[in-house]
């Protein structure tokens, strides 16, 4: 009767002790929060672990969850994460900008201007205050490059 006491209560004690062991969601949250890339939120609920923010692809998506899932004490990862969207740049036609280029460059006789496939390429001389309302008006323009050859006086 003792010795089945006594087992009994090793076998509670033992339980407790490894119950007790058992790492608590905040620890599991601080120690997955400190590992992901800035910008993804950790939530931790009974070893649960919900990530949720923005990524800039799959492959940062699926490592984030690999980061959380390799933390002990989790169960299991909810991924909520997204990813950014980036709004396509545009680009104008050569038409246009031929007729739009012309028009920004008119009032600066000594630049000489060429359009080819959205490039923009600059050639002769220009004064130093002049070059920045230059610049402003041809990349309002929304040209693909602007290939600056001028020489600054």
């Amino acid at each position: 009767m003792k010795t089945t006491k006594f087992l009994l209560s090793a076998v509670l004690a033992v339980t407790l002790f490894f119950a007790g062991c058992k790492p608590k969601d905040a620890d599991i949250q601080s120690a997955v929060q400190a590992k992901e890339a800035a910008g993804i939120t950790v939530a931790v609920a009974k070893g649960d672990v919900t990530l949720t923010g923005e990524v800039a692809d799959e492959a940062e998506k699926a490592k984030a969850e690999e980061i959380a899932k390799a933390e002990e004490g989790v169960k299991s990862v909810i991924n909520n994460l997204t990813i950014k969207t980036v709004a396509p740049v545009v680009i104008a036609e050569d038409t246009v900008l031929i007729k739009n280029v012309a028009d920004a460059t008119k009032d600066f006789p000594t630049v000489k201007a060429e359009v080819k496939d959205g490039v923009v390429l600059l050639t002769g001389e220009i004064k130093k205050a002049s070059l920045i309302t230059l610049m402003q008006h041809l990349s309002a323009l929304k040209p693909k490059k602007i290939d600056n050859k001028l020489t600054v006086k």
